[in-house]
C-alpha cells in the first residue's frame, strides 16, 4: 500500500501502449462492491477468494496474449498460492519499495483524500510490522525498485529498462 502501484501502473500503460489494471477494481467489478466494503461486510477470507478468482481470470488473459499492466494489491503477492499462479505465469513482477514511514503517510493521505478509514492505518507501528511481515515475500519479485524522491516518470523508465520492455506495435499481443 502507498507504493505507487496505480501512478506507476498507468504511467507505463502510457509509456508502452498497455492497458493498466488495477486487481482491485477487478475484484469491485465483479463483486459489485467496493473493497473496504468486501473487508467489512465479509471478512479478509472472503476477500482473498475473490482475489484468488479475478488474479485467475487475469492470468487466464495474459496467456491468451493480452498486454497489460497490472497493479496487485497489497496482501495479493504474499498470498503462496497467488504468487504461485504468478510465478507459474512468467509474468515479470516488479516491487514498488519505499520506507514503512513513507508508505504509511502516502496511505494516511489517500485515505483522507478519499475519506475511507483503513484499520490498517490504525498506528504506525502496527504499519510498519505489516510491511516487515510482508517484505520478504516482495522481495521475491523479479525487479525491485526504490520510488522515494524519486518521480512516477522516473520510477516508470526504470523498470522498462531493468525489465527489457518496448512499446507496442500496433496489434496488441506484438512487442517490439
Amino acid at each position: 500500500m502507498g507504493a505507487g502501484k496505480s501512478s506507476v501502473g498507468r504511467a507505463l500503460g502510457e509509456r508502452l501502449g498497455w492497458t493498466f489494471e488495477d486487481l482491485d477494481e477487478r475484484i469491485e467489478r465483479r463483486e459489485r462492491r467496493k473493497v473496504h466494503e468486501i473487508f467489512r461486510d465479509s471478512g479478509e477470507p472472503a476477500f482473498r477468494l475473490a482475489e484468488l478468482a479475478a488474479l485467475k481470470e487475469l492470468l487466464s488473459e495474459l496467456r491468451a496474449g493480452t498486454e497489460r499492466i497490472v497493479a496487485l494489491g497489497g496482501g495479493a503477492f504474499v498470498q503462496k498460492h497467488n504468487a504461485r499462479l504468478i510465478n507459474a505465469g512468467g509474468v515479470p513482477t516488479v516491487f514498488l519499495d519505499a520506507g514503512a514511514e513513507e508508505l504509511w503517510r502516502r496511505c494516511r493521505q489517500q485515505a483522507e483524500e478519499q475519506g475511507i478509514e483503513r484499520p490498517l492505518l490504525s498506528s504506525l507501528e502496527s504499519f510498519r510490522e505489516l510491511y516487515e511481515t510482508r517484505r520478504p515475500d516482495y522481495l521475491k519479485a523479479s525487479f525491485r525498485q526504490e520510488t522515494g524522491g524519486k518521480t512516477v516518470e522516473e520510477i516508470a523508465a526504470k523498470v522498462v529498462q531493468a525489465l527489457g520492455l518496448g512499446r507496442s506495435r500496433g496489434r496488441r499481443g506484438e512487442k517490439q
